[in-house]
């Protein structure tokens, strides 16, 4: 403060012809001191007051100081009601930032608040969400914690929160290390000046306590007294905000002309004297040296210049440099103040500050609008709170090359960069006390990956979660997700449920196995019925083809052929044309095949009736009944499938409510009833034919047909009826491998029942494929 003062005394451009002058007072770290300075301050006790009319200059125009927040509180309140502009160069509590509360406070040091901003970054740019912290039980601890606070809990978690002990008690220190130890955070933030945290530090020493990231506020970042070589295993690594750090030209050598010869009555130049060249000053008295039992006396000639002490260090002016921006600010609101036109003042009446008369509360207004760049290069000016612009060095602990441990700046922190730039880190130079030596993991629980959501633990913070994998059918595609998303209806969760697909769809294709085995089987039965056909059509002339009505053997094998390639209509995807087709050429096949095996029924019985005397039935059931019966029948299921699909037609349709995960792609019946219908009539005829057949199985032919037709109508109703429930029950497209299977079988049932016996004969035994044989067989037994 005193080389600056001087420094613009003798500066002709700035203050010109005034002199400024200042009085220094110690606060000696107590309240009471500090605020009977301020009053003496403003009141001028110490002046000789000749001017008992109240008028002229003040004995104070603006004070510098004090840099406790905790006395800058008390004081400023008292000042505040003078409008008494006050410059504190160390106190960062925020709560100073309250205009109404301290309208004359200013400062050249950044608020707490964003001494805060920047530790938040620093720990947002690691990722470390699980943080302790530690704060002194002033206001500038109290004050920083709670915005601190407020500030990790938008993006993480407060582990611990203890306050230092003001008169540092051992019992309340020792609990301060056990939550340490105990804690699972590794990142420690502590808001204290170093005469509160040395207690503590000493024992985190003593206990071996490493393992920790320390943050460091800036009123310890650069402390001398923990910057030892013996807190290193501990402490080596703290990354700290510190004060920007300035120059300051000439000061090294405005220091060094310090001599206790030329300031003879300041006691503590003596102390300083005899304690950095371990000397003695002989003490005058009654005109007389007393004797000094020292072996070096101090003469006041010994050269400063090769001592090494922290007084001559100026290598790192940080709340030195903001003294000096301080009486900087006053200096030039003082010039702008004799600067002011006439007329164009800012008081009233357009009307400028007197220089002889000038108060403190016109000191304060230019004070609030200063603006000027130090020799340094930085700005100097207070925005609406009375708070310097925000810049912070950011500083790591580091060894020395000779084992001492210092300070290294790695970063820098600037309130007024844009968005995002406010904080810069040069990784490289960080120096992490991690076995590792990498940044250390700090979070209560590790991030949730996508796939997962996170799961508050009950009765803990926010921070400490479990990861519960999503459901089938939800995803969550980022990470540390609260919540998982549905998938669209067509879209389903992949395994490791972080992306929606699209559901599989599912149906009865003929690139699969079990499609290509109902594809091979029902293009074999239907190339055995051709064979069939063709051996009947062949030997039509012959004895048993025309001794079972070979015509309608002919339109029974064709029915038979339609019935094994309609089974492939089921198999493929579902089209609107298949759907429809499926069901009416399966009905029509099957009416058809089931009429003929009727009529053939028919013609059994009555050709036995045919047989007895005076019967002659067989004229009114000939050759062109025979059609007509097996046209009506087949003509009636033709009518229920237009009328079924005229009114509901059957459509392709995308099932997702059986199985989520898949779209079973099947064709809907729409109508119940249709379907119903078409089976029913169906059933209606094989159960007359059955009946009738079974009626006839005991007529005296030795090549009974009623038998084969009776054997075959059992396979064929047996199948049906276990069709119902195995059709019902199957999911997706196994529903239409059994409706293939049922239709296989029972074709394959009529076939083999109805035509094996005669292929056997015709093929194999031609010799009894003659009219003796079958009429010899017909007659009375031996």
């Amino acid at each position: 403060m005193a080389f600056a003062i001087e420094e613009i005394n003798r500066n002709p451009a700035l203050l010109p012809n005034i002199t400024l002058g200042y009085r220094l007072y110690e606060n000696c770290v107590n309240l009471a001191v500090a605020l009977r300075a301020a009053t003496a301050l403003i009141s001028g006790e110490d002046d000789s007051v000749t001017d008992y009319s109240c008028t002229g200059t003040p004995p104070v125009l603006a004070i510098v100081g004090d840099p406790g927040s905790t006395h800058s509180i008390a004081i400023s309140r008292m000042l505040g009601l003078f409008r008494m502009p006050v410059v504190s160069y160390y106190a960062t509590c925020s709560c100073l930032s309250n205009r109404k509360e301290f309208p004359s406070f200013f400062r050249t040091i950044p608020s707490d608040a964003f001494q805060v901003k920047a530790m938040v970054q620093i720990l947002r740019h690691y990722g470390w969400t699980w943080v302790g912290v530690i704060a002194s039980s002033d206001d500038y601890g109290q004050s920083a914690v709670k915005s601190f606070i407020e500030e990790v809990n938008k993006f993480g978690c407060i582990a611990f929160s203890e306050t230092l002990p003001s008169v540092n008690p051992r019992m309340r220190i020792h609990q301060i290390i056990n939550t340490i130890i105990q804690s699972t955070a590794r990142v420690i933030v502590v808001f204290s000046s170093e005469a509160y945290f040395i207690p503590v530090a000493e024992e985190i020493v003593l206990q071996n306590i490493t393992d920790r990231q320390w943050i460091a506020s800036e009123a310890w970042t650069t402390s001398t007294l923990l910057l030892r070589e013996g807190n290193f295993l501990s402490f080596g690594g703290t990354i700290g905000i510190a004060i920007r750090k300035g120059e300051i030209p000439g000061l090294k050598q405005f220091l060094l002309k310090l001599n206790p010869v030329d300031d003879s009555n300041n006691i503590l130049i003596n102390e300083f004297w005899e304690k950095t060249f371990d000397c003695k000053f002989q003490v005058k008295s009654n005109d007389s040296y007393t004797e000094v039992q020292s072996s070096n006396i101090c003469t006041g000639s010994e050269n400063i210049e090769k001592s090494k002490t922290a007084y001559s260090d100026v290598s790192e002016l940080r709340a030195s440099y903001n003294v000096y921006k301080a009486v900087y600010a006053l200096a030039h609101s003082l010039h702008n103040l004799m600067s002011c036109e006439p007329g164009k003042g800012p008081f009233q009446n357009n009307s400028c500050a007197d220089i002889t008369t000038v108060q403190p509360w016109q000191m304060l207004h230019y004070l609030a609008r200063v603006n000027f760049t130090t020799h340094y290069g930085d700005r100097v000016s207070f925005d609406e709170n009375g708070d310097a612009l925000a810049i912070y060095d950011v500083m790591n602990w580091q060894r020395a090359d000779d084992g001492a441990v210092k300070t290294v700046t790695i970063g820098l922190f600037d309130e007024s960069a844009p968005a995002g730039q406010q904080l810069t880190l040069n990784e490289d130079k960080i120096f992490w006390n991690m076995e590792s030596k990498r940044p250390p993991r700090s979070v209560c629980s590790e991030s949730c990956q996508p796939g997962t959501r996170k799961a508050t633990r009950k009765g803990e913070p926010l921070c400490c979660f479990d990861c519960v994998p999503c459901a089938e059918g939800e995803i969550s595609n980022q990470t540390d997700s609260v919540e998982c998303f549905k998938c669209l209806s067509d879209f389903w969760s992949n395994p490791s449920r972080d992306q929606c697909v699209l559901k599989e769809i599912e149906f009865l294709s003929y690139e699969e196995t079990l499609g290509i085995s109902l594809t091979t089987i029902s293009v074999l039965g239907a190339c055995i019925s051709a064979g069939v056909l063709a051996v009947f059509i062949y030997y039509r002339n012959t004895p048993v083809v025309r001794a079972n009505n070979s015509e309608l053997s002919f339109l029974l094998l064709l029915s038979l052929i339609l019935c094994f390639l309609c089974s492939l209509l089921f198999i493929g995807q579902p089209l609107h044309l298949t759907c429809m087709l499926r069901h009416v050429v399966f009905g029509i096949s099957f009416v058809l095949c089931i009429s003929c095996i009727l009529v053939k029924t028919i013609v059994v019985i009555m050709a036995f009736r045919a047989t007895l005397p005076d019967n002659n039935v067989m004229k009114w059931f000939g050759t062109a009944q025979q059609r007509g019966t097996v046209f009506v029948f087949t003509v009636i299921q033709a009518l229920i499938c237009i009328i079924w699909l005229s009114s509901a037609s059957p459509v392709p349709f995308k099932n997702m409510q059986y199985q989520n995960s898949k779209i079973i792609f099947q064709c809907n019946v729409e109508s119940i009833t249709g379907f119903s219908f078409l089976l029913g009539y169906i059933g209606l005829l094989a159960s007359v034919c059955f009946l009738l057949a079974f009626l006839a199985r005991n007529l005296p032919d030795n090549f009974n047909e009623a038998k084969f037709i009776t054997f075959s109508m059992l396979i064929f109703c047996a199948v049906w009826i276990a069709f119902i429930p195995a059709y019902v029950s199957s999911p997706g497209k196994y529903s239409d491998a059994v409706e293939i299977f049922a239709i296989l079988a029972s074709s394959f049932g009529l076939l083999i029942a109805i035509f094996a016996p005669k292929c056997y004969i015709i093929l194999l035994h031609p010799e009894k494929n003659t009219k003796k044989v079958l009429m010899g067989r017909a007659g009375p037994r031996k």
